[in-house]
């Protein structure tokens, strides 16, 4: 069955998609969300009123929320890198991985870039604070758990990786890593030159003027 992405380029939970996908040069058709195709965006709403981005859909059935959009592919269109372990508590780490760059490194980010969408005089400086807090917290924890790991969970390539591909890159835009945190600091400059993540940057080079921090002259 043939697969359709509804996707922007720019947005970071589909960029974890896309890592996926261009891991296992999984064939797909690329609907980009976004005013120069409206279509795009009313089949996406119809499909999934929550309109969270991305859904997948295989066939005729939509699939939602970017880790079983992976599962999914892994099940029905696996390719020769298995994102998640076959074995079951190998895949347990992986799931937990994933799930701390989404809840732990990807939502504080969030809640810093949408600061920066809030009127001037409704902005949140405390919760702002307890994001970069939570952030810092995140580096020092990750500085430790993969000190001795090329990847996210060792030496393969993952479903956490792709978690953490677009998590870390965004974050150290709002959040820079700091250089005591050496580990992480390295493992996002492998992320970078991954060829499946180095072509989902490239791909949404063209929209840094949409982030509403302002995006860094540099990655």
């Amino acid at each position: 069955m043939s697969l359709t992405l509804y996707a922007h380029p720019f947005s970071s939970y589909c960029q974890k998609v896309l890592v996926a996908l261009y891991e296992n040069a999984t064939p797909f058709t690329y609907r980009k969300l976004g005013p120069d195709d409206p279509a795009a965006g009313a089949e996406w709403a119809r499909l999934w009123p929550m309109k969270h981005m991305p859904v997948l859909v295989d066939g005729a059935t939509p699939i939602v929320e970017s880790s079983v959009i992976i599962e999914h592919l892994g099940l029905f269109h696996p390719g020769p890198v298995q994102l998640v372990p076959a074995d079951a508590k190998q895949a347990l780490g992986t799931r937990m991985m994933d799930r701390f760059f989404d809840n732990d490194v990807m939502t504080p980010m969030q809640a810093i870039v949408s600061d920066h969408l809030r009127p001037a005089d409704d902005r949140d400086p405390y919760g702002v604070a307890r994001a970069r807090a939570k952030l810092d917290d995140a580096y020092r924890w990750l500085d430790g758990a993969i000190a001795e790991r090329h990847w996210a969970c060792g030496d393969a390539f993952s479903l956490a990786d792709c978690a953490a591909a677009p998590s870390l890159f965004y974050a150290d835009w709002v959040h820079e890593i700091d250089a005591s945190f050496g580990h992480v600091r390295a493992y996002r400059a492998r992320l970078l030159a991954r060829p499946s993540f180095a072509r989902a940057v490239e791909e949404a080079r063209p929209f840094r003027n949409l982030f509403p921090p302002g995006a860094p002259d540099r990655d």
